[in-house]
C-alpha cells in the first residue's frame, strides 16, 4: 500500500520565506506530492505530527482542511489496494486531485485526445480536438448579440483555426495543454438540461447535420462512460442512461451507382499519369475488391498481391483480408507495371513520398491525397453525366446497390469484412428494393 504523509514542501519558497504544505504519496519508493495551496512559515509548522502550530492564527481552519485532503488520499489509496488496481503513486496522485476538484470534462477529453495522437490516429484525434472547441464556443456563447452575428464570429475563428494549422503554425500539444487548464465544465453540469441546449447550438449556430450532433453526443458519453468506470463521477446523474438522452445513430439514403454508370466511368478517356486518371484508377480498384476504404487502397504495396491474390490488413479493424484479384483490378495493376521498382513501393503514386515510419506524415499525405480525389471525382462525374454525388465511399455503396440481393448475405459479409451479420444485413437493406417495388406496384395497378 502507499505511504501517505503531509510535509512542508521546503524546495521553493515564496519570496515571504513561506513554504508549500503537500501531500507526499510514496510508492516503491517513488514520491509524488499535491500540493493543497497553502503556505505557511517554517517556525509555524510542527514536523513530528504533520500539523501546523496553533501559534498561527488560522491553525484549526488549515488543519481541517489538511485533514480533508489527506483522508482523500488514504481512501484512494485503500481503494485501489481492496480493487487491487495496483495504481503507481503518480496514478493515485492523479486520481487524487480528480476527485477533490470535482472532475473537469477538458481535463479527461485531452487526456484521450493526446493518446489518440500518441497512438498514430490522427483523423480520431483531429476530430475530437474540433469537438473541444465545439463544446468551448457552446460554453463561451454570447446570447446578447444577434444569432447571425454569433454564427459569423464562430465561423471566422474556425476559418483562421483551419487556416493557422495548415500553415503548420499551430502547437498542438499547447493547444491541449491549453484545454488541460480549462476548468469551465465539470461532469455534474453535464445533465439533461446541457445535452439539449448544446444540441440547440450545433443545429441553431454550428448548422449541423444530425450526424454530426450525434457524433459529438457520443464523445461526450465515451467521456462520462470513462469518469463513471474510473469512480471520479457518480453515474446517479448519467444523462444517457434510462429514458434520458438516447443517441441513434441514422443510416440516411445510400446510393450507389448501376452498371451503366460504372461502365461510364471504366471507359471515360483521360490522360495518362494525370491526377484524374490515377483518381478514377484508385476508385474502380476499390469498387473491384466490393468497396475497400480508399485509404487501404493507397496503402497497397506490391508485397501484398501474391499467386493473383490481395492479402492485406484493414486499418479500422485490423482484419485480415484475403480475396483473388478480379480481372478488372489485374488490369488497373498492369497499368502501375512500370513504375514498380521494389515489392515494398506503394502500387498507386500518392502515399510514394511518404515516409511509412512516421504516422503523421503518412496522415498528412492522405488525408491531401482523399481530399483531392473527391475535387476530382466530381469532375468525373461531370464527364460522365452521372447526377449522382460520386465520392470517395459511393465505390461500397455502388458495389451494394450492384449486388442487391443476388448474393447470399454471409458471403457479402465476408466481402465487406464485417464483424456482425447483422451489420451486413441492415447496410444491404439500403439497396434491395424488388419486393417493396414490386408491392406498390400491386396496390397502384391492381
Amino acid at each position: 500500500m502507499a505511504s501517505i504523509k503531509v510535509i512542508l514542501w521546503k524546495y521553493r519558497k515564496r519570496e515571504d520565506g513561506s513554504c508549500s504544505i503537500a501531500i507526499r504519496i510514496t510508492k516503491d519508493r517513488k514520491p509524488q506530492y499535491i500540493h493543497t495551496g497553502q503556505y505557511i512559515h517554517e517556525k509555524d509548522w510542527d514536523t513530528k505530527n504533520g500539523i501546523i502550530k496553533k501559534s498561527h492564527p488560522n491553525s484549526k481552519r488549515l488543519n481541517n482542511l489538511i485533514q480533508k485532503k489527506l483522508s482523500e488520499a488514504y481512501a484512494t489509496s485503500l481503494d485501489e489496494e481492496v480493487s487491487k488496481n495496483h495504481l503507481s503513486a503518480k496514478q493515485i496522485k492523479k486520481k487524487v486531485k480528480r476527485q477533490s476538484s470535482g472532475v473537469y470534462f477538458f481535463e479527461l477529453a485531452t487526456e484521450r485526445i493526446k493518446r489518440k495522437f500518441k497512438e498514430g490516429t490522427f483523423s480520431v484525434a483531429k476530430s475530437e480536438l474540433s469537438i473541444l472547441y465545439n463544446i468551448q464556443e457552446f460554453l463561451d456563447l454570447n446570447t446578447t448579440i444577434p444569432q447571425q452575428k454569433a454564427i459569423e464570429d464562430i465561423k471566422k475563428r474556425r476559418k483562421e483555426r483551419i487556416s493557422q494549422a495548415r500553415k503548420g503554425a499551430v502547437d498542438v500539444s499547447e493547444v491541449l495543454k491549453n484545454f488541460a487548464k480549462n476548468q469551465s465544465l465539470t461532469f455534474s453540469d453535464i445533465d439533461m438540461a446541457f445535452i439539449n441546449r448544446f444540441k440547440s447550438f450545433c443545429t441553431s449556430y454550428l448548422e449541423q447535420k444530425t450526424r454530426t450532433v450525434t457524433n459529438q453526443l457520443i464523445f461526450i458519453r465515451t467521456l462520462y462512460n470513462q469518469a463513471i468506470k474510473e469512480n471520479l463521477v457518480d453515474g446517479r446523474n448519467y444523462p444517457f442512461a434510462g429514458e434520458k438522452e438516447k443517441i441513434r445513430i441514422s443510416s440516411g439514403n445510400k446510393i450507389g451507382l448501376t452498371k451503366e454508370e460504372i461502365s461510364k466511368i471504366e471507359n471515360i478517356k483521360l490522360e495518362k499519369d494525370s491526377s484524374i486518371w490515377h483518381t478514377r484508377n484508385v476508385w474502380l480498384f476499390s469498387y473491384y475488391f466490393a468497396g475497400v476504404r480508399i485509404s487501404d487502397v493507397l496503402e497497397l504495396k506490391w508485397s501484398d498481391f501474391i499467386d493473383g491474390r490481395l492479402y492485406y490488413q484493414m486499418n479500422k479493424n485490423e482484419k485480415p483480408v484475403s480475396l483473388k484479384v478480379p480481372e478488372q483490378a489485374m488490369n488497373i495493376l498492369n497499368l502501375y507495371q512500370e513504375s514498380r521498382k521494389k515489392k515494398n513501393d506503394f502500387v498507386f503514386p500518392f502515399l510514394k513520398k511518404a515516409n511509412p515510419k512516421n504516422k503523421q506524415d503518412m496522415f498528412t499525405k492522405m488525408r491531401n491525397a482523399t481530399s483531392l480525389f473527391n475535387k476530382y471525382l466530381k469532375r468525373i462525374a461531370t464527364l460522365c453525366e452521372i447526377d449522382k454525388n460520386l465520392s470517395n465511399h459511393i465505390a461500397r455503396h455502388s458495389f451494394g446497390n450492384i449486388a442487391g440481393d443476388a448474393i447470399h448475405p454471409l458471403m457479402l459479409q465476408k466481402l465487406y469484412r464485417h464483424t456482425d451479420l447483422k451489420t451486413t444485413i441492415n447496410y444491404q437493406a439500403n439497396f434491395i428494393h424488388k419486393e417493396a417495388d414490386d408491392a406498390l406496384e400491386q396496390v397502384l395497378n391492381s
